[in-house]
């Protein structure tokens, strides 16, 4: 393709784009396809001749846009806000129309540069201390893995230059909450901790870990022949958002010499409005933190913020330096390759640096108001109307919510349940997602996009209301 065809179609390309997003709020927010019908339309092998590249914008016009579920939606209140503000899908299109590659702050010296600045604009405005340096990684999952990597090595230190943990050392513990991310659980197994020497801390009736039963397991296995290595804290759970107490557990992990690793990587979005920062009393003493951007901040995906207290010891973990990337000024820079797991990286800063440029501190923080004062207000509305429950605290944007009909088994209760979440999801008006809380379906409303105003989270309310009572 040359420059000028690719202007002409990157135009087209653009409006359908635009298109795109002006009337998403016309379409089901849940794909109406059937498993296999995008397969179905697709060739069974790749073109040997070029087609018309008006033929492609036509299929992702009609074959792949009605493919999919629509995160974008005003009325998409599933699993979590995963917001791509235009601003940023433009910046994400510059990082990749350059086409550079981070190999060494000399294979794209602007790359690091603004990397390291838009990453330390976040770093104040989420009311972090300057005795913390980020870095951009790809998303949460691989922040808990390099998190769970340096504490391991802090831990054993540094077997990775000796026998790595086949080195007869005392088995390493990693601590988390039974409401921890997934990603917590496949961090550990990809570090080589091993499933048994996971420990799930008792929560509370917030479902919070209990910072009590943390000090007694650690306690426990310290007098049993293990080390304790790592505390993963999550401010902000995958169900409902819970807070775990970051001042006690920060307390309970300097005092044994453990890693202590925060999971915001939804809720930490938030800190960007001071009167929530009461969620992060005590990151002070976090090792390290996660942050995605690319969920309810507005960042295209993947844009994961990670912090660390120690980046001198984050170097010597993930370090490689082979003779072809060094050069004169490697002691005067940073070498992003070192901070992860990666050896290149794409230019991820630009998607950041234009959303924040383009929209404003203000008019994020604005946005990120109007959804906690509309998810404050659907939670009113769920626990004024009988046999309506709202069974979890509401802390930020998302609504744990159950119908409850009288005379119903638990099993019953739970078909039910997840009938009338699935009859909503398909009947395209919204989306939402259930999950299990303490033994029991419930359905998670998280409330977020960019488009959603109180308008879409009144016809949430009324939908829901609507289909138990088509299936009563």
């Amino acid at each position: 393709m040359t420059p000028d065809e690719f202007r002409t179609y990157g135009h087209e390309l653009i409006d359908l784009i635009a298109n795109y997003r002006e009337q998403i709020e016309d379409r089901p927010v849940m794909s109406q396809v059937s498993p296999g019908d995008v397969k179905a339309k697709l060739p069974t092998a790749a073109p040997q001749q070029p087609e018309p590249f008006e033929d492609i914008i036509a299929d992702v016009d009609e074959l792949i846009v009605p493919g999919l579920t629509h995160w974008q939606h005003p009325s998409f209140f599933g699993y979590f806000p995963a917001n791509s503000s235009l601003s940023s899908v433009l910046g994400d299109l510059v990082s990749t129309g350059l086409g550079s590659l981070g190999l060494s702050w000399q294979s794209a010296p602007a790359l690091t540069e603004v990397e390291e600045v838009t990453v330390n604009w976040m770093r104040q405005l989420l009311g972090l201390s300057d005795r913390f340096s980020g870095v951009i990684q790809d998303t949460a999952s691989t922040s808990t893995l390099v998190a769970l990597i340096s504490a391991r090595e802090r831990a054993s230190d540094y077997a990775l230059v000796r026998g790595g943990l086949q080195d007869g050392q005392r088995p390493l513990r990693i601590y988390a909450s039974a409401h921890a991310h997934s990603s917590v659980d496949k961090a550990a197994l990809l570090a080589g901790f091993g499933r048994d020497n996971i420990r799930y801390i008792e929560t509370d009736a917030d479902h919070a870990m209990i910072p009590e039963a943390l000090a007694l397991a650690i306690a426990d296995d310290t007098v049993n022949g293990f080390t304790p290595c790592a505390v993963v804290a999550t401010t902000g759970t995958t169900a409902t958002t819970a807070i775990d107490p970051l001042e006690e557990i920060g307390r309970i992990a300097e005092a044994n010499g453990v890693w202590l690793h925060v999971d915001s990587a939804m809720a930490g979005s938030a800190m960007i409005l001071p009167e929530c920062r009461w969620m992060w009393a005590g990151i002070e003493y976090a090792d390290s933190i996660v942050v995605n951007t690319h969920k309810w901040l507005g960042v295209a995906f993947d844009c994961s913020l990670y912090f660390v207290r120690d980046p001198q010891h984050l170097v010597r973990v993930m370090s490689t330096n082979p003779s072809y990337l060094q050069s004169s000024v490697d002691s005067e820079v940073a070498n992003l390759r070192d901070w992860g797991i990666p050896l290149g990286r794409r230019f991820r800063a630009l998607k950041l640096w234009f959303m924040l440029r383009a929209e404003g501190v203000e008019a994020i923080q604005a946005r990120l108001r109007r959804d906690l004062e509309n998810a404050r207000w659907l939670a009113e509305q769920v626990a004024a109307q009988p046999g309506w429950h709202v069974v979890a605290p509401v802390n930020l944007q998302t609504v744990c919510v159950r119908h409850e009909p009288d005379g119903l088994t638990r099993d019953e209760l739970d078909a039910h349940t997840q009938t009338w979440a699935e009859a909503l999801n398909s009947s395209g008006h919204a989306f939402v997602t259930p999950a299990i809380l303490d033994g029991q379906w419930m359905v998670r409303l998280s409330v977020g996009s960019l488009g959603t105003e109180r308008r879409h989270v009144e016809k949430l309310w009324a939908a829901l209301r609507d289909v138990v009572a088509w299936q009563a």
